[in-house]
């Protein structure tokens, strides 16, 4: 066994940061701990008031002119999407009959893609916008799908797979000139670069894409946005998604976000000359390793995702060897990580299977230091020579 692990998989959920930790201890230490931030007695008052900091926190992270109003906390992106296109999807097809279809790109998170029998079950057609070879889903392929028909569009900031980023700002345009709503799940891009959000109706966020706790996330909507709640018993978060909300968590998630917005370009220029550094050595002349994208090391990417496949090779294979040697990766996304099948994403950019099959995401942020991702290098060069019987 390892005698230690390095861990390149914060892509999957990142390691809570020290802030966040410092949040939550500040939180079991203080009186509030523990209250109920909907009861109106003293203690009660005073969670609700730290709740509507954390709500104001990510508000002014988020930008684009989103209110803490907008902000309601849910249990991660997961339901935060799934709140986003049954809710978005009916509220906008109630206040218009004819809105009746919802367009979402291939390359989406399951939590969106899973959703859509349910959506067809609620009588919406679905129609699916495919990307480019390289992973970017444009705003012309958007449009072209765009009708009096559609109630929502949802393409997601950037790819939970590849770290390609989408031009939300145009695609919103796009959506919004038929009159429909636009919707993105920024996860994996919230607190990693920076976002054009000034014309997006509703945001999904994650706390532990960040370095915040698991279990916590939040959907910003606009308040003139219609969104039919998804689940009931309560009039938490002005009733569009019921249940008692946690205090601590909250705190810590606005934490972990501050820290992150503290000094997010300089932040994305170390990482991303790591990044720029580990793909050039994996992918280097004769390496047999490749990048499923072309899109440069740069802002069209998150700076802390490198996406490589070893083609004619697996990625489970891949995955167990470098585990063995106490380098911890995937093959993509972490809530897919039990398929043996090609992934998704890179089906949909037209990777050819016995590609795709050797695909891995290699994901860190500025905690994981140079040395590291230089011995993560030189392990996976050296099984992917002994795999394919040459030397390194």
């Amino acid at each position: 066994m390892p005698q230690r692990y390095v861990y390149l998989d914060y892509a999957a959920s990142a390691p809570m940061c020290e802030e966040a930790l410092r949040a939550e201890a500040d939180y079991e230490s203080s009186r509030i701990a523990g209250a109920n931030p909907n009861s109106l007695h003293t203690l009660g008052r005073e969670a609700d008031r730290a709740l509507d900091g954390a709500r104001r926190d990510l508000a002014r992270c988020l930008g684009g002119s989103f209110r803490p109003a907008d902000v309601i906390f849910t249990s991660g992106g997961t339901e935060s999407n799934n709140l986003a296109l049954f809710g978005m999807a009916m509220g906008a097809r109630d206040r218009d009959r004819r809105r009746t279809r919802v367009v979402v790109s291939a390359i989406e998170h399951d939590s969106e893609l899973d959703v859509i029998p349910a959506l067809r079950d609620r009588g919406f057609e679905v129609s699916l916008v495919s990307p480019d070879r390289d992973g970017v889903v444009t705003a012309d392929a958007v449009r072209e799908l765009m009708g009096i028909d559609v109630a929502l569009a949802s393409v997601m900031a950037a790819n939970n797979e590849t770290g390609i980023v989408q031009p939300v700002g145009q695609i919103a345009k796009a959506a919004h000139a038929a009159g429909a709503l636009f919707h993105t799940d920024a996860a994996q891009a919230f607190g990693k670069v920076p976002l054009d959000l000034a014309n997006v109706d509703a945001v999904s966020l994650g706390a532990h894409k960040i370095g915040g706790p698991v279990g916590i996330g939040a959907l910003a909507i606009r308040g003139r946005c219609p969104l039919r709640p998804q689940s009931f018993g309560g009039g938490q978060e002005q009733g569009r998604r019921p249940g008692t909300q946690s205090v601590r968590d909250a705190l810590a998630f606005a934490a972990a976000a501050r820290a992150c917005f503290a000094d997010l370009d300089g932040t994305a220029r170390t990482v991303r000359n790591r990044a720029a550094r580990l793909t050039e050595r994996l992918c280097g002349e004769g390496t047999g390793i490749v990048a499923t994208s072309n899109v440069p090391v740069g802002p069209g990417r998150l700076p802390g995702i490198v996406s490589v496949m070893a083609p004619g090779l697996d990625s489970e294979t891949l995955i167990l060897k470098l585990d063995q040697e106490g380098f911890e990766v995937s093959a993509g996304s972490a809530c897919s990580s039990g398929s043996l099948d090609a992934s998704h994403v890179l089906t949909a950019m037209g990777i050819p299977r016995e590609q795709a099959l050797g695909s891995l995401r290699v994901s860190f942020d500025q905690r994981v230091p140079q040395d590291d991702l230089d011995a993560f290098a030189s392990a996976l060069l050296r099984i992917v020579a002994a795999e394919r019987g040459t030397t390194r």
